[in-house]
């Protein structure tokens, strides 16, 4: 499960990043019945050492796709692919990596990429030679901090050198809180036409910031760098202090003491993206009826984990190199999807509508594979009535079970309770469509979803979610119950009708205690320029200024938007009551709306 677009074309890196990994013997069972013994068997192959966590992108992820498929065809599961196949093929920015062509030099001396400095991972790949201006903590804020270190300085194309962190930034309630991200000191400084950025750390912070992609980041409209301790003492040396002292004058007095430095400083950026493969795998169980049979039911899981997690895998215990072998998340999941398609195939003479059965790759990373499937459907996503997500099913404790997604139809409620009187389950619902896992992908298209979860735990994200701890009876009624919900959506002749049910974002907003909202639903995937929409709230200040599904935020109040950070600090900054102007692109056209806050 996640916590936190991809382009096509990659037939021909299959192999080319690693050597050929031999699958092991893989049980196939294709019992049509549920048994907690299949259902564990899925899970200790899929979260074996073997298997070493099933990064995506790494030859074990293959192997995991090959088991699936291996199962999927011993019940009588077809590929839903055109082509007869059952990946749907994406590629992903895997890593990110210094190129050959870094350059950083001032004052005659010239400096070394990854040792004196480092370009940031949403840095633009430029070069620039500027006048390097210091502007403090790079704050431009207009409240009652009034603080504007811009203000006295002419910083047009130059580099400007900025302080990172801020006053009591060690305070989890200081009032600097929502200014002093990297990303929000980036856009101030684009703001006011600074043509690069440079950070400088305090003393006791890290040396140099790692270099790592954010599949969310777009590219940050200007060359950033991050220099090491020592460089940076060289950087403010003519303002005559040292870091230390700069920081203490700056906390102290809470007011701007930028100025120019004096010299200018020439730097080229150059980052080199690798790109992996992924695959969703995707079968299907065609339905009977010559009409409901282009109607789909769909259960899916993503198979995907933290491979040998490590920092900026995800991994709870980020300091710790092993196997994340990811037994319940979500290993689990995927052999609910596994078991579910086998006793559906076994029924499929009672299925009317069509059920697919889908495995997702990329959900650590950020819902890849389902929003790979959502912007790029195999069918018409209109004729989707309903989807049901697996994720963490394998650690019920007391026998409890949470459904989410239940406020997605006005009668999943109800019909969950009925249901649930085969398995006594205490029950537990959430209304909300959209969740950290795959559903939520389905959710902002407007297609009903059910999330089943038996909760997490203190292995979740960690290399001792082991199979050994799996609740595997449980899991089996779990999978039995998910199984009677498809089935019986697949047989009836009525549709699902969709209710929104709570926002389809995990809230741009609320995770800042904003004041105001746009009702807007963001895409944390799109790599557009701009903040892509997903879907728009009926009723909401976006919905009535005329925004609509589909639209790329560009603009507001005239100040540029490249990604969903910049949206999060430009919406910060804005008050209830106020009108504000928006710039969107819809297709080839710009248009500029005003939304009533």
């Amino acid at each position: 499960m996640k916590l936190q677009s991809i382009s096509l074309s990659l037939l021909l890196l299959w192999g080319c990043t690693a050597p050929p990994v031999q699958p092991m013997a893989t049980p196939v069972y294709a019992n049509p019945a549920i048994t907690a013994d299949e259902f564990l068997g899925h899970i200790k192959y899929l979260s074996s050492d073997k298997l070493k966590g099933r990064r995506s992108g790494s030859p074990e992820d293959r192997i995991a796709r090959d088991y699936i498929v291996k199962q999927f065809k011993a019940a009588g599961i077809d590929p839903l692919n055109p082509d007869g196949s059952y990946f749907q093929n994406y590629e992903f920015v895997q890593s990110l990596d210094l190129g050959p062509d870094n350059q950083l030099s001032f004052g005659g001396k010239t400096f070394t990429a990854g040792t004196d400095y480092t370009p940031l991972g949403f840095s633009s790949n430029e070069s620039l030679t500027a006048e390097a201006v210091f502007v403090g903590y790079g704050f431009d804020i207009g409240d009652s901090l009034n603080w504007h270190d811009y203000d006295s300085v002419d910083v047009q194309g130059k580099w400007v050198v900025i302080l990172r962190g801020g006053p009591d930034d060690n305070s989890a309630h200081t009032p600097f809180d929502n200014h002093m991200a990297l990303r929000k000191k980036v856009l101030v400084a684009r703001d006011h036409q600074a043509g690069g950025v440079i950070f400088i750390s305090q003393p006791d912070d890290e040396d140099l910031i790692k270099l790592r992609y954010d599949q969310s980041f777009s590219g940050a409209g200007l060359p950033v760098i991050h220099v090491s301790n020592a460089l940076a003492t060289s950087l403010v040396s003519p303002t005559g202090k040292t870091v230390i002292e700069l920081r203490d004058e700056l906390n102290t007095t809470q007011a701007p003491i930028s100025e120019p430095l004096g010299f200018s400083i020439e730097a080229r950026i150059d980052l080199v993206k690798h790109m992996a493969p992924a695959a969703n795998v995707v079968g299907i169980i065609p339905g009977n009826d010559p009409e409901l049979k282009n109607q789909y039911v769909i259960i899916g899981a993503h198979f995907d984990h933290l491979g040998l997690g490590g920092p900026g895998s995800g991994s709870l215990k980020p300091d710790t190199v092993a196997v994340h072998n990811g037994a319940d998340d979500n290993a689990s999941g995927v052999a609910g999807v596994i078991e579910a398609g086998e006793y559906l195939s076994a029924h499929r003479d009672e299925l009317k509508r069509s059920v697919i059965l889908i495995a997702f790759d990329g959900e650590e990373l950020g819902l890849l594979g389902s929003k790979y499937f959502t912007d790029e459907p195999l069918i018409d996503l209109k004729q989707v009535d309903l989807m049901i997500n697996m994720d963490m099913i394998g650690r019920s404790v007391d026998h409890k079970l949470t459904i989410g997604g239940i406020g997605t139809s006005p009668d999943f409620e109800t019909y969950m309770n009925e249901f649930n009187r085969a398995y006594q389950f205490q029950l537990g619902f959430s209304k909300e469509g959209y969740g950290p896992s795959d559903h939520a992908s389905f959710y902002t298209k407007d297609i009903p979803v059910l999330f089943f979860f038996t909760g997490t735990h203190e292995d979740y994200h960690k290399p001792s979610d082991d199979w050994e701890k799996i609740n595997a009876e449980d899991g089996q009624y779990v999978v039995s119950f998910a199984a009677d919900v498809a089935q019986y959506y697949a047989a009836t002749d009525d549709r699902v009708a969709f209710s929104e049910a709570g926002p389809k974002e995990e809230s741009a907003t609320s995770r800042r205690g904003f004041k105001v909202t746009f009702g807007v639903i963001p895409s944390y995937v799109s790599q557009t320029t701009g903040m892509a929409l997903d879907g728009v709230k009926k009723g909401g200040p976006a919905d009535k200024a005329g925004i609509q599904k589909g639209d790329v935020i560009i603009a507001i109040g005239g100040k540029d938007i490249k990604d969903i950070y910049d949206y999060m600090y430009r919406l910060g900054e804005l008050k209830p009551g106020e009108s504000v102007s928006v710039t969107v692109r819809r297709g080839t056209e710009e248009i500029t709306l005003t939304i009533q806050l």
